[in-house]
């Protein structure tokens, strides 16, 4: 059984980084409650782990050089922030990896649909795995194109 809080993780950086791929190459604030849902803080003005691991996954991506931002809006968001050269090359280029190519073949025979041959970058593999696929395949396809 997969980690829960790891797939998690992969659907959070999913939404932060294709939100930052639709601006591109225009700055943007990314809100965590658009990427999680929303969240009521407790009593003493606590976030809830869910809310407190989707801003830590802006952070990791910052830090791993996916994205960049000026700072951060208390635990709430990461302001001006944009997609490095190393995301969107990464995003931009046609998918290679030959498993993501067999999961997404796979969505596709389940859907009866087809992925038209000028969208088989990685973003749009991705996207089409987010809508139609399941979150274990979403968590695998962003750990083959993350690592």
């Amino acid at each position: 059984m997969a980690d829960l809080h790891i797939e998690d993780f992969f659907k959070d950086a999913v939404k932060i980084l294709n939100q930052l791929y639709l601006n591109f190459p225009k700055k943007s604030s990314v809100f965590v409650e658009d990427i999680s849902g929303d969240d009521m803080p407790d009593e003493y003005g606590l976030h809830s782990p869910r809310h407190q691991a989707c801003f830590g996954c802006m952070l990791w991506l910052q830090e791993e050089g996916y994205l960049r931002f000026d700072e951060t809006i208390r635990q709430e968001a990461i302001d001006q922030a944009v997609l490095t050269q190393k995301s969107f090359s990464l995003f931009s280029r046609s998918c290679s990896d030959p498993r993501i190519l067999e999961i997404i073949e796979r969505i596709n025979s389940e859907h009866q649909t087809t992925l038209s041959l000028d969208l088989q970058s990685n973003i749009h593999i991705i996207r089409e795995i987010q809508k139609k696929g399941t979150s274990t395949q979403l968590a695998e396809s962003m750990q083959r194109l993350l690592f």
